[in-house]
């Protein structure tokens, strides 16, 4: 077993929850960087180090990363949202300037490498063309707060490599798999349909990423990731319809019956942010204007970087999709229709 000690935050969210288990597995002496606000049940029974830290407090972070090696920093604020003054202030906060207090303090503390979690969101798209390491951020697109500030922290990431410290861009796509304790946005849309209050959908397509090959890839990248660089890992590019023929395969529950228009869901939905939600504007919600916008674009992304240089091999989404499924049921979440 190693004697360092590797930090971890963002722990309980369901990129960090696998990610620990693997480094457990692994053998590597992990401490977490908790929050007391979040529910941390991801990390019952792991023996794991806990420290008590706001990604906003430099002090707090310093004090977090001060002992240990290396660094995963998987929190953030994830959004789909545009949201009012306050929410964009506390997604930059969090995104932004809680990723320069990890990478000060990593500097501080001479940490031996850091990986960054980042965001297909902050990588340059094109249309008909799969999305790559190299495509730059158009920031005159309409962009979510999110998208802006994954945008930033991968150019604070480039600033700390600049000055010296061995830091690598991990981008993650929309994952899903086990461990989801919180759930994520699409967590909540298997469980909904497992236990049948899925009524509806519209079509689109994105690219996914099991939560076992964005753990791998965050490992891969600790180990062999080149200081300054940035690797997409995902699984594969599924539409709206085929990931739902999984769930429906996976769950035993037929397809719902109502294929909605993307074009009267994307109007609903801008309408909806403009009246109902305009007095609650950071209400989370399904369907947002955003969230339309991005099923729509059919997004898709070339791991191809990861696997030439790292050694980064796919799974299965179908896999994935069962493992989360398997998990939902255990944890009570699901209740199974076979």
């Amino acid at each position: 077993m190693s004697t360092d000690i590797t930090l971890i935050t963002g722990a309980s969210g369901h990129l960090g929850a696998n990610l620990v288990r693997h480094l457990l597995a692994e053998g590597e002496q992990v401490r977490v960087m908790t929050h007391t606000e979040n529910d941390n049940g991801a990390l019952k029974d792991l023996v794991v180090e806990r420290v008590n830290a706001d990604l906003r407090n430099a002090k707090e972070v310093s004090n977090a990363v001060r002992g240990c090696s290396h660094i995963y920093h998987c929190a953030a604020l994830v959004s789909t949202i545009d949201g009012d003054a306050a929410h964009k202030r506390e997604i930059f906060d969090t995104n932004v300037r809680g990723t320069m207090n990890i990478l000060q303090a990593a500097q501080l503390h001479k940490i031996k490498k850091v990986v960054v979690s980042g965001s297909l969101s902050a990588t340059g798209y094109e249309s008909d063309t799969s999305s790559h390491e190299d495509m730059p951020f158009y920031p005159f697109d309409r962009h979510l707060p999110y998208g802006f500030t994954k945008h930033l922290t991968e150019h604070e990431c480039l600033k700390a490599h600049a000055n010296g410290l061995n830091v690598v861009i991990a981008t993650s796509c929309a994952i899903i798999g086990p461990h989801d304790y919180v759930p994520s946005r699409l967590g909540r849309v298997l469980i909904d349909y497992a236990n049948g209050s899925l009524r509806a959908y519209i079509p689109g397509g994105f690219e996914f990423v099991s939560s076992h090959d964005i753990a791998k890839g965050h490992i891969l990248a600790m180990q062999h990731g080149r200081s300054g660089q940035k690797y997409i890992f995902s699984t594969t590019y599924s539409s709206v319809d085929d990931l739902l023929a999984i769930f429906s395969e996976v769950t035993g529950r037929p397809l719902p019956k109502l294929r909605l228009s993307p074009w009267l869901m994307a109007t609903l939905a801008e309408i909806a942010d403009k009246t109902w939600f305009k007095a609650f504007p950071n209400r989370p919600r399904r369907f947002t204007p955003g969230a339309v916008r991005l099923l729509q674009m059919h997004r898709r992304a070339s791991h191809d970087k990861a696997k030439e240089e790292l050694g980064y091999q796919p799974t299965q989404l179908s896999q994935a999709v069962k493992e989360a499924y398997d998990d939902f049921v255990r944890r009570g979440l699901i209740v199974s229709a076979k």
